[in-house]
């Protein structure tokens, strides 16, 4: 396991100043947002692509500094029933499958996406519940006609370009936004479709993470490391869908938070060690959206904290078993 950090979170520095600065913290990898809802702050799929000296230009930033690069992240909405939102995103996504092959980056990050209620609709539509019964009509449409047709196109399209893996964020508000449905989604279209596995959007909807692990076993492709505190008192009052913005802390029914500010050591380490058994050993990515403490002071927390419970080396030698 090697720990990487989601790259918006130093949008203000250049790719250089951000590699410095995670190599001297001890982190080992960096999740490069190439476009889409991650940004195009330090690298720009779409530019990258096409110009094989800015992209050499990025591999000897990386490697001046000993960095790797964990995953290429271009989390979007390809399926957004608007044309033009749609294409700017397919844009990003296409283009970030080139780069990710002349890269020789195995794992896009993204979003599953969301289609509107139907071929009329204008903005996207998250289902989350089963009546009255049009939200059933609504959910064959999105699945039917729109979201499994798409990403067998998508997934195909990735792979001829060397894609290995489509980690896809489990994230509410999009189709994919539990262990079940990205289930669903990897049975109707294949392998190269894993989950991007970010606790944070699970621990508000009630989901157990073990739980969870254990469920998606080999189809976990990616972590994000990132936190969520749960307000019991508006919980009991409003209960978990809470639209209240963002940024309103004191009056939400949760909040992101830096890792061991919502769960302690003790569950975060079971996290880890369930991770490792079901054969995952790859990057734990380190997402700080934390309205409380800046950037640099959540993600050094973050950093210092995940660091003591990282499995670096499986045992070879169970003498006793």
């Amino acid at each position: 396991m090697k720990i990487s950090v989601v790259s918006s979170i130093l949008g203000g520095y250049s790719l250089d100043e951000s590699l410095a600065y995670l190599k001297g913290l001890g982190v080992e990898q960096f999740e490069l947002g190439v476009g889409g809802y991650p940004g195009k702050a330090h690298a720009d799929a779409r530019v990258l692509a096409a110009d094989r000296a800015a992209r050499e230009k990025v591999q000897k930033t990386f490697e001046k500094h000993g960095m790797e690069i964990s995953a290429l992240a271009v989390h979007g909405n390809c399926v957004h029933p608007d044309k033009k939102v749609a294409a700017e995103f397919q844009a990003d996504f296409e283009a970030a499958c080139v780069l990710a092959g002349q890269l020789g980056v195995e794992t896009l990050i993204t979003f599953s996406g969301c289609p509107g209620s139907d071929p009329g609709a204008s903005q996207p539509s998250w289902v989350t519940c089963a009546w009255p019964p049009e939200y059933g009509e609504v959910l064959k449409y999105q699945w039917e006609e729109v979201l499994i047709p798409y990403w067998k196109e998508a997934v195909s399209f990735a792979a001829s370009k060397g894609v290995k893996k489509i980690a896809l964020e489990i994230h509410p508000g999009f189709c994919v936004y539990n262990p079940e449905a990205l289930m669903r989604l990897r049975g109707a279209v294949g392998e190269m479709i894993g989950a991007n596995l970010d606790p944070s959007h699970l621990f508000w909807q009630g989901v157990d993470i073990l739980s969870a692990i254990r469920y998606l076993k080999e189809a976990v492709y990616y972590f994000h490391a990132k936190d969520t505190v749960l307000h019991a008192d508006k919980i009991r009052v409003k209960g978990v869908l809470d639209t209240t913005p963002l940024s309103e802390l004191s009056d939400r029914s949760w909040a992101f938070c830096t890792l061991g500010y919502g769960h302690d050591a003790g569950e975060w380490k079971k996290i880890v060690a369930a991770l490792k058994t079901v054969g995952y050993d790859g990057t734990l990515s380190i997402e700080h959206e934390d309205g409380l403490m800046s950037p640099k002071e959540g993600l050094e927390k973050a950093v210092a904290f995940l660091k003591g419970m990282v499995i670096r080396e499986g045992n070879q030698n169970m003498f006793w078993a």
